[in-house]
C-alpha cells in the first residue's frame, strides 16, 4: 500500500499539476527581520495530508528541485525534501513586499562548500533585501531561519534522538577534548544524552554559519563554551540554576575571529526539539556584540495557516 501511494502522490506528477485547483490562502507578508535579529519558521510535517497542498508545493520547485525530491527513496523522504524547499521559497518570498517576487521565480547558487544562497540577478534591476536564509530538518520538523545582513547558521534535533553509538564513544570521535570531559563528568545517562544533542546542535549551526560545511570545519577543531553571565563560570546548559548562560566559541585555528565575530542562542523548540542559531555580530557595532540577538519564532502551513509561538525558551545566549 505504501508503494503504491507513493508512485500514485509523485510519479504521476504531471497528473496532479493538471487537476490542481486555485490555490488557498496567499503568503502573508511580513516585514524584515531587524538588526540581529532572527525570524524563526517552522513546519510539522504531520500536519501536511493535503496531497492537493503537496502538489501545490511541488509547482513552486524547479526542474531540479522536482528531480531531487523524485530521486528520494520512500513517501516520507519525498515529502519532507518537498516541504523543505517549499518552505525555503515560500519564507523568502513573504519579505518581498516592495517588490513582490512569486516563489516560483526564486533562484539559487551554492557556495563552494555546498551552501544555498539566492540568486538576485535574474530578477530585474529592484532593490532587494541582502536577506540571508538557512534550512534544517528532522524527521518531524523542518526549520528555515531569516536574517538581514547577517549570515546564519541553524541545526534542530530531536530530544529524543537515537545514538547509535555509546555516548561519550561518539563524542571522542567527534567533539574537542574539553566537551568530551564535561560530558565524562555528567554521571547520569540521560542528562548526558541531552547535553550531548545540546552540543551537537549548537556546533552544527556554527559550522553552517561559517558556510563551509562539516569537511571544512571538523567539529573537534572548536570547543563550544556555556558561561555564566555575571562570573564568568564554564558549564553546560541544565545543570543548576536557571541563570543565563552565554555561548562562545573557541577555535585551535582562529581564535580571535572565531570567538569574537559569533553570537549563539539555544531554544526548546515546540516542546520536542533543540534549536540552535548562530548569527555573525554586527559589524556597525565594532563587533563586539553589543546588540544582542533577537528572534521571533512562527510556525506554518504556507498557504494553510501561520502562527506566531509565544513564549519560546532561550536554553542559552542572548546575554
Amino acid at each position: 500500500m505504501l508503494l503504491r501511494r507513493i508512485r500514485n502522490c509523485f510519479m504521476n506528477i504531471r497528473y496532479f499539476q493538471r487537476n490542481l485547483s486555485a490555490a488557498s490562502s496567499p503568503l502573508v507578508p511580513v516585514p524584515l527581520p531587524s538588526r540581529m535579529e532572527t525570524h524563526l519558521w517552522y513546519i510539522l510535517p504531520n500536519e501536511v495530508k493535503s496531497e492537493t497542498l503537496l502538489n501545490q508545493y511541488l509547482e513552486l520547485l524547479s526542474p531540479c528541485e522536482k528531480e531531487n525530491v523524485c530521486r528520494m527513496r520512500g513517501y516520507q523522504l519525498q515529502k519532507r525534501a518537498l516541504l523543505a524547499r517549499a518552505l525555503v521559497r515560500t519564507t523568502i518570498a513573504r519579505y518581498q513586499t516592495k517588490c513582490p517576487v512569486h516563489p516560483r521565480s526564486l533562484k539559487f547558487k551554492k557556495n563552494i562548500y555546498g551552501k544555498p544562497e539566492v540568486e538576485w540577478e535574474d530578477v530585474d534591476d529592484r532593490q532587494l533585501p541582502p536577506l540571508h536564509f538557512n534550512i534544517s530538518h528532522t524527521s518531524s520538523l523542518i526549520a528555515c531561519g531569516v536574517t538581514v545582513n547577517s549570515p546564519i547558521g541553524i541545526d534542530v534535533e530531536e530530544k529524543q534522538r537515537k545514538l547509535k553509538n555509546n555516548v561519550l564513544a561518539f563524542a571522542r570521535r567527534y567533539f574537542s577534548p574539553y566537551e568530551v570531559e564535561l560530558l565524562t563528568a555528567i554521571s547520569d545517562p540521560e542528562i548526558q544524552r541531552q547535553e550531548f544533542i545540546k552540543l551537537w546542535t549548537l556546533k552544527e549551526a556554527y559550522v553552517k554559519a561559517l558556510g563551509r560545511g562539516f569537511s571544512a570545519v571538523p567539529f573537534k577543531t572548536f570547543t563550544i563554551w556555556f558561561r555564566t553571565a555575571m562570573e564568568g563560570e564554564i558549564r553546560l546548559p541544565g545543570l543548576g540554576d536557571s541563570e543565563a548562560l552565554d555561548i562562545v566559541v573557541d577555535s585551535f585555528n582562529d581564535h580571535e575571529k572565531l570567538t569574537n565575530n559569533w553570537q549563539f542562542v539555544l531554544l526548546d523548540l515546540a516542546g520536542s526539539h533543540y534549536a540552535a542559531i548562530c548569527i555573525e555580530k554586527d559589524r556597525t557595532t565594532g563587533g563586539e556584540g553589543t546588540l544582542p540577538m533577537k528572534f521571533t519564532v512562527r510556525r506554518t502551513i504556507p498557504y494553510v495557516e501561520d502562527e506566531c509561538v509565544p513564549g519560546v525558551v532561550a536554553i542559552g545566549g542572548l546575554t
